[in-house]
């Protein structure tokens, strides 16, 4: 009987201890089940995060905005017309007093006197020339003479030819928008020059029987006016009132 109960207890020391390896065995495959834990790893292999953040640099490609700069002077060169010359020679022409002279923004003047004066710092003798439009009195350096644009009268000859522009079946300037017109006609009075100054008198003229004319072109018209009437009728020997209807029927033939 003791040896029954000693061997099974054996037996069931042995079937105790049997399960357990079984447990400790079952363990290993527990803690193998962390293998699937990788795929969590997988959200780490954001490498190609790097991808889409080097992409942006991309974006200087922006360089077209440079390109655009370039279109500015190109738009802005038609804008400005070329000077044209004035009529200045080499060599300064010599009035006396009660002269007759020709400033190129003034119009004509007479040599009221000649004076020493200081200007700039710089001491000479000036011409003092009145312009009959207006009454004002412009100071001319007789050294600069030339330089500044002052010129003898213009010959009966010339203001035959100075006339024949007028007659020409031409526009001087034909631009768009009006601004660009506007300049054109500017720099032509600002020149001196009898012919391109008659150039304006004559288109001013003929846009005046078209329309209206705005107040820059009235402007025009009334400098063109001033700067030649008086050298034309003295040129001419007539009296300006005559100068005018003859210029006025110019534009009416």
């Amino acid at each position: 009987m003791a040896r029954s109960t000693a061997a099974r207890t054996a037996t069931a020391r042995k079937t105790t201890k049997a399960p357990l390896p079984a447990r400790t065995a079952a363990a290993p495959k527990a803690k193998s089940a962390p293998s699937k834990a990788p795929p969590a790893t997988k959200p780490s292999v954001p490498p190609v995060a790097p991808v889409a953040i080097v992409r942006p640099a991309t974006t200087p490609p922006p360089a077209p905005t440079p390109a655009r700069q370039p279109a500015r002077p190109m738009g802005v060169s038609p804008l400005r017309p070329a000077p044209l010359p004035r009529p200045v020679g080499g060599k300064d022409p010599v009035f006396k007093v009660g002269d007759k002279a020709v400033h190129p923004s003034h119009g004509l003047g007479e040599i009221v006197s000649i004076e020493h004066r200081e200007l700039g710092g710089t001491k000479g003798q000036f011409y003092i020339l009145k312009i009959l439009d207006n009454g004002m009195k412009v100071m001319v350096p007789m050294n600069g003479a030339a330089q500044a644009g002052l010129r003898e009268v213009m010959s009966s000859k010339e203001a035959e030819a100075v006339l024949e522009t007028m007659r020409a079946r031409e526009v001087a300037v034909d631009v768009q928008p009006w601004s660009r017109r506007f300049r054109a006609y500017t720099e032509m009075i600002k020149s001196g020059s009898p012919h391109e100054i008659a150039k304006v008198l004559r288109d001013m003229h003929r846009l005046k029987f078209d329309k209206d004319l705005s107040f820059g072109e009235r402007r025009l018209l009334d400098q063109a006016k001033s700067l030649l009437m008086k050298e034309l009728a003295l040129a001419k020997k007539v009296p300006e009132q005559n100068m005018a209807e003859q210029i006025a029927n110019i534009f009416q033939a």
